[in-house]
């Protein structure tokens, strides 16, 4: 019974780290079902925004104006990997790595050391206010989706759809194709950048680790995003609410989990096994679906 109950008091924390993640977990959704390109910059570019915005809050500037800042910066390292594939031919995942390898030492320097406390500080969003910190996110990730879904709905934005679903059929509709594809990635770790700056002021302090598995609960949301709504052929902004809903279902997870006792150091165990799991379920669901199609033709014989 205490544990339950101390699942129950968790949960609302859970909800609240959910939504923040559900943000950056967006920036993933656009790189991996927009673009179909595999963008491992987002484990260094979460914390590249966590670290512009706790530096910056350091230095005086207002939370909440920190905000635009480290989403250019996240939209720079995207710049980076996406000029390293279209420009030096550098494979997708590799470009990403390298971005990613580079964005360390950059994330260092501009913290000036392994981590910033922003005790004391003012922040825009807190752990400490749980129900604030819930709402808060709520509207940056509602702004999020609108401004999104009008985005991919222009003429710019559908010829970045259209390169992720078929660049040969866009190049030969007259489409950049390269150019969409760095579109894209600035915009995607955009998002993931200023999940960053937020998720850093939520829990009070920027770490240089603090992106390190990012890739995985991103891909988890989308995911388990995917599987609660039922279709990828959705309506382009539900599919987008639907990712942060997958980040709250993940962090819900994950709390019960811990309730029963798993290690914090069996997490990253854990969490790829749900990504495994989720990734598993469309192709379990097309296989069960064919065998009993194969079964009714044989019966009907």
């Amino acid at each position: 019974m205490d544990k339950v109950l101390s699942f129950l008091n968790a949960c609302p924390g859970a909800v609240s780290q959910g939504i923040i993640w559900g943000i950056m977990g967006v920036g993933v959704f656009i790189t991996f079902k927009v673009l179909d390109y595999a963008d491992l910059t987002v484990d260094s570019s979460l914390c590249t925004g966590g670290a512009v915005s706790a530096v910056l809050i350091g230095l005086g500037v207002h939370p909440l104006l920190t905000l635009p800042f480290a989403l250019l910066a996240g939209m720079l390292a995207g710049l980076v990997t996406g000029l390293l594939h279209t420009r030096l031919q550098i494979p997708a995942i590799l470009s990403g790595i390298l971005t990613q390898l580079a964005l360390y030492s950059v994330n260092i320097r501009i913290m000036g050391r392994a981590n910033v406390s922003l005790l004391g500080q003012p922040t825009v969003i807190t752990l400490l206010n749980v129900p604030h910190a819930i709402l808060i996110g709520a509207l940056f990730a509602a702004g999020v989706i609108l401004l999104l879904y009008w985005f991919f709905g222009t003429e710019i934005g559908c010829a970045v759809r259209a390169t992720g679903n078929n660049a040969r059929m866009a190049r030969a509709l007259g489409v950049n194709t390269d150019t969409m594809k760095v579109l894209g990635l600035v915009i995607s770790n955009g998002m993931v950048g200023l999940s960053g700056a937020l998720l850093a002021q939520y829990q009070g302090y920027a770490d240089a680790q603090m992106g390190r598995g990012a890739i995985v609960i991103g891909l988890a949301s989308v995911i388990i995003g995917e599987v609660l709504i039922g279709s990828s052929r959705r309506n382009f902004g539900l599919r987008m609410g639907s990712i942060v809903l997958g980040s709250i279902v993940y962090y819900i997870v994950i709390t019960f989990v811990l309730q029963l006792g798993l290690s914090t150091t069996d997490l990253k165990l854990f969490s790829a096994a749900i990504v495994a799991i989720a990734l598993a379920i469309p192709t379990i669901r097309q296989k069960i679906v064919q065998r009993r199609a194969l079964r009714a033709g044989t019966n009907g014989r």
